[in-house]
This record gives C-alpha cells, structure tokens and sequence, in this order.
C-alpha cells in the first residue's frame, strides 16, 4: 500500500478522468447491490446521452436521456409502446442508491471521488486480477469525518490499459457498504447509432 498525493502525475484517479475526457462512447452491464437491493442494467453512453436498459429487477423498462433537451423518455411496460416524458430531477427515475440519470456516467462518479480525494487521502492498494482483467486497487478515504453524498471511503478497481473503473465500492462513516457496483464487459469507443438514445 502506497500513499499518494492529488497532484501526483501517476494520481491514478487522474488518470481515468483525463482518459475518460477522451471517450465519446461506451457500454457496459451494471450490476449493483446493497443490503436491500440489487439491480441490473445494460447501460449505453455517447457524448453525455443515456440509454438504460433495465434486466432486473425491472426486466423490459428502458429510459433515454437528452442532455440538450435535459429530459428523460422512460417506456416503463415490455410489450406496450407507451412513452412517458420526465425531467432527470423527478424522483421517479433515482436509482435505489440515490443517482440521478444525468449524474449516472463514468465522469460523475469519478468527479464525486475527485472531490473526495481533494480533502482526504488516496492509497494504491495493489494490482489485482478482476473479471479477467488486470486491474490497479485504489482506496480514497476522507479526513476526519468528511463525507460526500454520505460516503467517506471508495474502494475503486481500475483496468491498468484505460484505467476505467471495473468496480467501485462506497463506505460510510462506520466503514459500512453502502453500494458495491460491478461495471462487466466495459466496451469505450464504440459505433453506437444516434437512434439508440431516442424512444
């Protein structure tokens, strides 16, 4: 385990932001648990729009959002064409960890724990192998009893060839898991039509 400070070039939090800055698509299955919920989704992603589609535990639901027009088209029913529009803020579309739509991307999560990093304190805690891939383990802990959303502490997997997150474990105060999310069959860069992200 090694400590290193933010303004470190090999700051490999950094590293994934600048990376990511540089991606204009991706896809990847979600899945994400807690102690009460667990959920999975086949999430698209091209120049900030969104498509969800959900597998559990709301097998069928699809939502699409549209940072020009900041709405969301949500088609709630499997074998029913209906579409319903919604702004990203209603809490109809939060996630069961509290994540809105619009702030559901690589970017936002990775800003949260830039945040993080900036009053508190970041920790290489070793290479490690994940999903078949190689993977850095970073921990960012808060000083004292600083908090963000509710969280003090990330535990993040980061592939060491893009430095993306593989997976990503956030803890409370009393070191409590309050989400753990795996980010399976990461794909970046791919031809994703524009049709994709319209219901």
């Amino acid at each position: 385990m090694s400590l290193v400070s933010t303004d470190n070039p090999d700051n490999p939090v950094a590293i994934a932001l600048r990376n990511y800055k540089n991606i204009t698509t991706y896809q990847v299955t979600l899945r994400s648990k807690s102690h009460n919920f667990f959920e999975e989704i086949r999430y698209y992603y091209k120049s900030a729009y969104i498509r969800m589609e959900f597998i559990k535990p709301l097998p069928g639901v699809i939502l699409t959002y549209n940072p020009i027009k900041k709405e969301v088209r949500l088609r709630p029913f499997r074998f029913i064409n209906h579409v319903v529009t919604l702004s990203p803020d209603n809490d109809m579309l939060l996630s069961s960890a509290g994540h809105k739509v619009d702030e559901s991307d690589i970017g936002s999560l990775l800003g949260i724990v830039t945040k993080l990093q900036s009053n508190g304190k970041t920790y290489i805690m070793g290479d490690e192998s994940l999903s078949c891939r190689q993977a850095v383990h970073v921990r960012v802990t808060g000083n004292e009893e600083y908090t963000i959303c509710g969280i003090h502490q990330y535990d993040l997997w980061l592939d060491k060839m893009t430095y993306l997150p593989l997976k990503i474990v956030s803890y409370d105060l009393r070191e409590g898991v309050i989400e753990e999310v795996l980010m399976d069959d990461l794909e970046i860069d791919l031809d994703l039509p524009d049709n994709l992200f319209h219901l």
